[in-house]
């Protein structure tokens, strides 16, 4: 009922497991990871367990392979168990039950597997394990990149409902955020692969942003100009990331261009207007009065009265 791939960057060390399936919510049963351990894709007749339980063992020292081993000898229903795992050495193992359902099994390389069953072709392994080797970037696109293989390949011969992305580091920091800087479900959507794509390119522009803050934090005004004006371009219908680029060009003096922006949040919903004159109480904005008037004013078309310099940009 499921395709998925498990997988650890070669490059960067980090650990991942992408997952699609006709299925609702199927990342919560599919897909477990673990920073400085392992990753652990369970499906087929599922066995959640065998998440928890793989990366306990793998963090108290056992191997992909060994781990992968106790499971199964554990389980009386292994024949109906798809199972594969990765552990922080990239060492792989993975398991298709002898009664999977039809078309299922798997394929492995050097720190990758990707595994399926109930699939319309028996070639949907071979085409995720092809385009997560040939796809060049980071482990997240690389592992989207072997879902969106699958579905051109046939996928789950019952269509599809839901998918999921998970991204963990090769050592835990105990910093959420890096531990694991991906984790992204679509939980019922019509195309939920697409869904899952579009989720990972929004991830990346809100990372611009955060690059941006640093850069303003540190200084660096026009780098962070630079930031928040890429990841506006990269979503320009996106109302809060016209809002914190236009609040940042406005608290610099750069009033007209910071007006488009700032109209374009306005227009999706009124709370964007009082937000900014709320900023300034939170060390957000410049402590300006008039400039608060000029920037939350309903558009006229005429040039703002007087620009003004000051302040930071806020996020």
């Amino acid at each position: 009922m499921t395709y998925s791939i498990v997988a650890r960057d070669e490059h960067r060390g980090q650990l991942g497991v992408a997952v699609q399936s006709h299925y609702f919510s199927v990342g919560s049963l599919v897909s477990w990871a673990d920073p400085g351990v392992g990753v652990v894709a369970t499906q087929s007749v599922v066995e959640p367990a065998y998440g928890p339980r793989g990366l306990g063992l793998m963090r108290r020292g056992s191997s992909a392979p060994e781990a992968l081993r106790r499971l199964l000898i554990d389980d009386d229903q292994e024949t109906v168990r798809q199972v594969a795992l990765v552990d922080n050495d990239g060492r792989v193992a993975v398991h298709t039950g002898a009664r999977c359902i039809r078309e299922a099994g798997h394929r492995v390389a050097d720190g990758v597997s990707a595994q399926a069953n109930m699939m319309e072709r028996p070639t949907v392994p071979d085409a995720m394990l092809a385009a997560y080797r040939s796809t060049s970037g980071e482990l997240p696109d690389r592992l989207v990149a072997a879902l969106e293989a699958a579905e051109r390949e046939g996928g789950d011969i019952r269509g599809r409902q839901s998918a999921a992305l998970m991204v963990v580091a090769p050592r835990a920091s105990g910093r959420p955020t890096e531990d694991r800087p991906v984790d992204l479900r679509v939980e019922d959507h019509r195309d939920p692969v697409a869904e899952l794509r579009r989720l990972l390119d929004l991830r990346s522009s809100y990372l611009r942003v955060e690059a941006g803050d640093e850069l303003a934090a540190a200084g660096d005004v026009e780098g962070a100009l630079a930031e928040y004006a890429a990841a506006h371009a990269e979503q320009p219908q996106n109302a809060e990331l016209a809002f914190w680029h236009g609040v940042a060009l406005a608290a610099t003096g750069r009033e007209e261009e910071a007006r488009e922006l700032l109209e374009q949040a306005f227009a999706e919903r009124e709370g964007w207007r009082e937000l900014l004159r709320r900023l300034p109480a939170a060390g957000l904005f410049p402590e300006d009065a008039e400039l608060v008037e000029r920037m939350t004013a309903a558009s006229t078309g005429a040039p703002a009265s007087r620009p003004i310099s000051g302040g930071g940009p806020g996020a």
